[in-house]
């Protein structure tokens, strides 16, 4: 517990065999509920995150968004999730920092930007760095919300989460949360992360095909969204 709210994270993971001990390893003990989501892996991730204290679940049907899902229906009861990657490539120890400022009432949505940390060399691959700057910079011109980065480490009050009405199943998932918080007109900050190579090979950037697939998935959902109805901003 932290300032007398409970905290879980969620971490999505397939095939993180090499790291999802280091990232365990490195969260804080103030952690109320730790769920990792074997997402179909065929090594030895869920032996050893159940061996290392954390809650496991499956999700045998890959994607990452519907893995996101399955781990918060594994919470008992917490008010702030915090969601990160099982591959070693941020630094749990800084989740306070996406925390924090939630549990002070300035933001509903903290995102941890790779872009503000700056990221370590060979971290994000080429592709990554362009099109996350496109992607920003189409968010910034049709929702008016000024990201810089689409990083997965976040945190976000659980009950905001709950009225983004989040549906993702795939790659889409993090972009789809900073829209949706832009229509809703969540109240949302960046805070600056570190960010270092991931341990292993991408399941994503480490190919161009999956390169491209996420790139066509993160636009096409981006000008999808744009075309639909506003959320309904909560009554003050």
């Amino acid at each position: 517990m932290r300032h007398d709210a409970r905290i879980g994270v969620v971490i999505p993971a397939f095939n993180e065999a090499p790291a999802i001990g280091k990232v365990l390893a490195a969260i804080p003990s103030w952690l109320d509920e730790v769920v990792v989501v074997d997402n179909g892996s065929t090594d030895s991730t869920a032996a050893i995150a159940s061996a290392a204290g954390a809650r496991v679940v499956s999700e045998p049907k890959r994607g990452y968004g519907r893995a996101c899902q399955r781990g918060l229906l594994a919470f008992e009861r917490v008010d702030v999730v915090v969601f990160l990657d099982g591959d070693f490539s941020d630094y749990p120890e800084e989740m306070a920092d996406l925390v924090d400022p939630i549990l002070a009432g300035r933001a509903e949505l903290v995102l941890g930007s790779r872009v503000l940390g700056g990221a370590a060399a060979g971290a994000l691959t080429p592709a990554q760095r362009w099109g996350n700057r496109l992607a920003v910079s189409l968010i910034r011109f049709f929702y008016g919300a000024d990201f810089t980065d689409l990083g997965p480490f976040r945190a976000i009050r659980r009950d905001a989460l709950a009225r983004l009405s989040m549906a993702d199943a795939d790659y889409g998932w993090t972009v789809e949360m900073q829209i949706k918080a832009a229509k809703l007109r969540l109240p949302a900050m960046e805070v600056p992360v570190r960010y270092r190579p991931r341990i292993g090979v991408s399941k994503i950037s480490g190919t161009v095909q999956g390169s491209i697939r996420a790139g066509k998935k993160i636009l096409l959902l981006i000008l999808r969204e744009r075309f639909r109805p506003s959320l309904s901003p909560p009554r003050r």
